[in-house]
């Protein structure tokens, strides 16, 4: 196929799309291009789509929902979605159950069934976007959970091995907004993810006004009623983005030694922080940003946004390049005034 004629190829399992737009494939909105987007919708043909001579012979990108992505530029080369879907359990032990579930799954769609079937443990990570694939790279993370939590496998293709590989939690490698698979991202193409979810089991209430919210909604805690504070919390402090392109928080609270998180607070007293492992201290990166005076900043159609100061926004025409050159703004000027680098949480095309 001719990667520069907008084309259409149907083959048994998957699509193949020449000059692609990926302006509907990211959730900031941001106007992208492929020379070739390459759906999976069957996960034995994984191994046949990466074999194919111009996706082994150029740049590859694997690409999720998008959420956990800013492009500034087009693709060079081939751009690979996984759009398997299907839930099965594999186990049943009474207490919980062992579920796989494949890459190509809505994360919040997945949050959703597995509350209705009486599962405990998903419902702080509800109204995340992104797919269930994607969810292990970031080890998305809200309101006190993170998924590496409940992850007891990740099923993946290799491509230094050449073949299919099933990593432990602790292969992983999963650490704050991290893991093997952001570290390492021209290795692994993540298939599935295997989940132990529990159907009783203590919940995560005392984070970022839950308890406060449950009481307003006059409703007992249980898994249900949790998902749906956290809810409720979420689309009142961040920008939906169905209504504004957005990926999330754009930065990682910076995770710094105890000491500096020691001075920070002199010199800063209001500046929120929370335990880290090692001794460490997690300070918040949307107080700082606030303080210097940029939520709600714009730049053009790129801005911060005015409900949460960690989210960057597509006012609507706003470039990849627009939007990273304000993420860039904004790191200069909290580490002007605070000596801290904020570290972008979404990968930067």
């Amino acid at each position: 196929m001719n990667a520069h004629t907008t084309g259409v190829a149907a083959e048994p399992g998957y699509t193949i799309v020449e000059n692609a737009s990926l302006a509907g494939r990211n959730t900031f909105r941001v106007p992208a291009r492929a020379e070739i987007l390459i759906d999976v919708r069957r996960p034995e043909v994984l191994a046949e789509v990466l074999a194919l001579p111009y996706v082994r012979n150029n740049p590859l990108l694997i690409l999720g929902g998008g959420s956990n992505m800013l492009f500034t530029r087009d693709w060079p080369g081939a751009v690979v979605c996984n759009a398997t879907h299907d839930i099965r359990m594999l186990d049943d032990y009474g207490h919980a159950a062992l579920l796989r579930v494949e890459a190509g799954e809505n994360w919040n769609d997945f949050v959703h069934w597995s509350l209705s079937r009486g599962f405990v443990g998903l419902e702080n990570l509800v109204l995340i976007p992104g797919s269930v694939g994607a969810a292990p790279i970031q080890n998305i993370g809200a309101y006190g959970r993170e998924v590496s939590q409940f992850i007891v496998s990740v099923e993946a293709w290799d491509r230094h091995a050449g073949r299919l590989v099933r990593l432990d939690n602790a292969s992983c490698r999963f650490a704050y907004r991290d893991s093997l698979f952001k570290r390492e991202p021209d290795r692994h193409v993540i298939t599935a993810v295997e989940f132990l979810l529990a159907r009783e089991g203590e919940l995560r209430t005392d984070y970022a006004g839950i308890d406060a919210e449950l009481a307003a909604m006059n409703c007992a805690p249980s898994a249900a009623t949790v998902a749906e504070a956290v809810a409720r919390l979420r689309t009142r402090k961040l920008p939906n983005p169905a209504l504004i392109g957005n990926a999330g928080s754009f930065f990682k609270n910076p995770i710094v030694a105890e000491n500096v998180a020691l001075e920070l607070q002199r010199a800063h007293p209001m500046l929120p922080t929370w335990n880290a492992p090692a001794g460490a201290r997690k300070v918040s990166a949307a107080w700082m940003i606030e303080a210097c005076g940029l939520k709600g900043v714009r730049d053009g159609d790129a801005g911060v946004s005015n409900q949460h100061a960690l989210v960057l926004v597509n006012h609507g025409h706003a470039s990849g390049e627009q939007v990273w050159a304000l993420a860039q703004r904004v790191q200069k000027e909290v580490f002007e005034r605070f000596g801290v680098l904020l570290e972008p949480e979404p990968i930067i095309i």
